[in-house]
């Protein structure tokens, strides 16, 4: 029997096989796209975490594709047993192999579930702080408020010390008056600031008050709420306003002062 007829024979034989299980893997792709987007889209408004929708979204699409994957090795005569044991022990080896991008994973989905801190959120841990901007299966991004990116793995956050402060932050801004200063109109002077200030949020409300009699002044204290967004930008246009209102309200904002006396002087 010549190479043509064996390849003649070959295609015959195995050709209808081939094409039906590309035609299957083929249907299969695309059925995972479409039940993928179909699930996402009825998931938009009963799950509101994207990280949530997304490892579900993809969870359905695989499981699709390897049952796609298992009829089209069923047109080839594979038997599905050994191969599905084979596959078990290949995993515990790699399990081996990748423990920690495995632990990322697991740790990535203790996240999504139990939900710590969401996305939009400002945290702090490791020593690092920032805005959640993604919660992916490996690993978590916070945005600083620099703009500059930390990306930390997931499996670092798991176990540790997490300081959620939501979606908003609290300023806490100081400024010192004169001794001689009335209180009263400095109070007064101080939220007028902060009411006018469009950064700053009405609920919850400021906080504002004398904290500390200081050395050289009264210590009067602002801790007005502001979108975390916000923080730079109205931290600057609030002690701006201050010093402008009160040297328009002839509020003195004493410096730091010394006598010295000298006693027994030759």
């Amino acid at each position: 029997m010549t190479a043509k007829d064996i390849t003649l024979d070959l295609i015959i034989r195995y050709g209808f096989q081939v094409l039906g299980a590309m035609i299957i893997l083929a249907v299969g792709v695309l059925l995972a796209r479409w039940i993928g987007n179909l699930t996402n889209r009825w998931l938009e408004s009963r799950v509101k975490e994207p990280p949530m929708r997304l490892l579900i979204v993809r969870a359905i699409r695989i499981l699709v594709l390897v049952l796609t994957l298992l009829v089209a090795l069923d047109k080839f005569g594979f038997q599905i047993a050994p191969l599905v044991a084979a596959v078990g022990v290949a995993g515990v080896g790699v399990g081996f192999a990748f423990h920690g991008v495995l632990a990322n994973i697991i740790a990535g989905l203790s996240i999504i579930f139990t939900k710590p801190y969401r996305v939009g959120e400002y945290i702090e841990l490791l020593g690092v702080h920032g805005q959640v901007v993604a919660v992916e299966l490996f690993s978590t991004t916070l945005v600083q408020l620099d703009q500059s990116r930390v990306v930390i793995p997931n499996h670092k956050i798991v176990g540790e010390i997490l300081h959620n402060y939501g979606t908003i932050r609290q300023l806490q801004l100081k400024v010192g008056v004169a001794y001689g200063a009335s209180l009263n109109e400095v109070l007064v002077v101080a939220k007028e600031i902060v009411a006018a200030n469009p950064c700053v949020l009405k609920e919850p409300a400021p906080l504002i008050g004398i904290s500390e009699l200081a050395d050289s002044s009264v210590t009067l204290s602002i801790q007005p709420w502001v979108v975390v967004a916000d923080m730079i930008t109205a931290r600057a246009e609030l002690y701006q306003a201050i010093i402008e209102r009160f040297r328009a309200s002839k509020i003195d904002i004493p410096f730091p002062q010394r006598e010295v006396r000298l006693l027994g002087g030759s």
